[in-house]
């Protein structure tokens, strides 16, 4: 395909997403289908338009009069790839596969590309109705911050101390380098333009569970658990078990860790994700009142709670546009019981670590306030204990000075830290 006929096919997927309401990654998937002479390389190139159109959308929508597909397209390509106005102008000019020629207006607009006159939630690229929370909730500089999450992520990897020590997880990945904070961590840098990271899961060391796929901000919401060998942990809403496997890891297989999920089908993929990493200690409870017996005994209870997802907007932008004011209430709801039931499992002296990846104060220190109004016999953790039990070695000291510190728990962001947006609150039980 000419660089053309890929803006011309984001600006259909970019449609599809509007028209259909529903996730990028299933619009790209079905375009795919439907369309088998693209191959891989373009595929890449197209899905990277879409996710940069996607993650500025506001901003470039201001830029260009309006955020119809075609102008989200021909913007995140322009400016976005930083490629200006006059190459893109001159790709599409006789293009028949293209979007068609630019108009006088549109090389008006991406000639000047200026925004320093915009709203503060233009500048953000987020909706109105949550400036303000994002505002509250990331202070003063929440504009940057925003800002920081409109951009692409590095792939990042995390080394399964089980199989294969860092530097020889490291050496199975084209370009990587080590994480700046987390241990077992490592990444590669975020791609420009039509770039892609490589397929690390196609790789022998994938496949012989030296490392996982895992954002460097998980990794650490993990390490702050504080799970040792031979404890006994409780993941509440285990999901895929990213964080799972985490603990495992940093258990040494010793102790138990006890996995379940409200979603069922959410477990689906750790089966084969335990037995690839050599995981041993975890048993899986699928059914929820399996856990009864395991009330009051448990060193660690983690929380790590459904939310709106707003500190990945880096890997998911079309969550951004999505999120309604009821799905987060919902959510906000969802999160207060699930602190509730949690809280029952901890043992004396044991921690109930809540975690989200959100950036929204409604989900992070509202909660944990609200919590420990409501349950006078826990008590947080500082922000110092938190780190220190996360065992960051020579990363711990840059890793506390990064990180946001509200007045209870820590705040991870892709400024302050280059990772997502995590909330972690560890409270423990008197």
């Amino acid at each position: 395909m000419t660089p053309a006929a890929r803006i011309a096919a984001a600006a259909e997927i970019l449609l599809d997403i509007d028209t259909r309401h529903r996730p990028v990654a299933d619009a790209l998937k079905d375009w795919g289908l439907s369309h088998r002479f693209a191959g891989s390389k373009d595929r890449a190139a197209i899905g990277n338009v879409v996710y940069d159109a996607l993650r500025r959308r506001r901003s470039f929508g201001w830029i260009m009069g309006g955020d119809a597909p075609r102008a989200l397209a021909l913007a995140a390509v322009a400016l976005g790839w930083r490629l200006g106005v006059d190459r893109v102008a001159a790709m599409v000019a006789d293009d028949p596969h293209g979007p068609g020629a630019l108009t006088v207006e549109e090389r008006g607009r991406l000639a000047v590309a200026d925004i320093a006159a915009a709203p503060d939630a233009v500048r953000a690229d987020v909706p109105d109705w949550l400036a303000p929370s994002l505002e509250r909730g990331l202070g003063g500089g929440w504009v940057a911050e925003c800002e920081a999450a409109a951009l692409r992520p590095p792939l990042d990897l995390r080394t399964n101390r089980l199989k294969a020590d860092r530097a020889r997880a490291m050496k199975a990945v084209a370009d990587a380098v080590p994480a700046p904070f987390a241990p077992d961590g490592f990444r590669v840098a975020p791609t420009e333009g039509d770039g892609r990271h490589p397929n690390v899961t196609a790789e022998p060391a994938f496949r012989k569970g030296w490392f996982e796929v895992q954002d460097e901000g998980s990794q650490l919401a993990a390490a702050m658990v504080g799970a040792h060998a031979g404890m006994q942990v409780l993941d509440l809403c285990a999901g895929g078990g990213g964080k799972t496997l985490a603990l495992a890891a940093a258990m040494g297989n010793k102790g138990q860790i006890h996995a379940t999920d409200a979603d069922r089908q959410r477990l689906a993929p750790i089966f084969d994700r335990l037995r690839r990493a050599g995981t041993r200690n975890v048993q899986m409870h699928p059914a929820r009142a399996a856990l009864d017996g395991l009330a009051g005994m448990m060193d660690r209870v983690l929380i790590d709670a459904p939310c709106s997802g707003s500190g990945t907007w880096r890997r998911r932008p079309d969550t951004k546009w999505r999120l309604t004011e009821r799905a987060l209430a919902d959510r906000v709801a969802e999160q207060a019981a699930l602190l509730e039931e949690g809280a029952r499992f901890v043992k004396p002296g044991g921690l109930l670590v809540y975690v989200t990846c959100s950036m929204l104060p409604q989900e992070n220190q509202d909660q944990a306030a609200a919590f420990l109004a409501a349950t006078p016999s826990f008590a947080p953790l500082t922000a110092d204990e938190m780190i220190v039990s996360a065992g960051l070695g020579d990363g711990a000291a840059a890793f506390a000075a990064a990180v946001g510190r509200p007045e209870v728990g820590v705040q991870l962001t892709p400024l302050r830290t280059g990772t997502d947006g995590f909330y972690v609150a560890a409270l423990r039980r008197f």
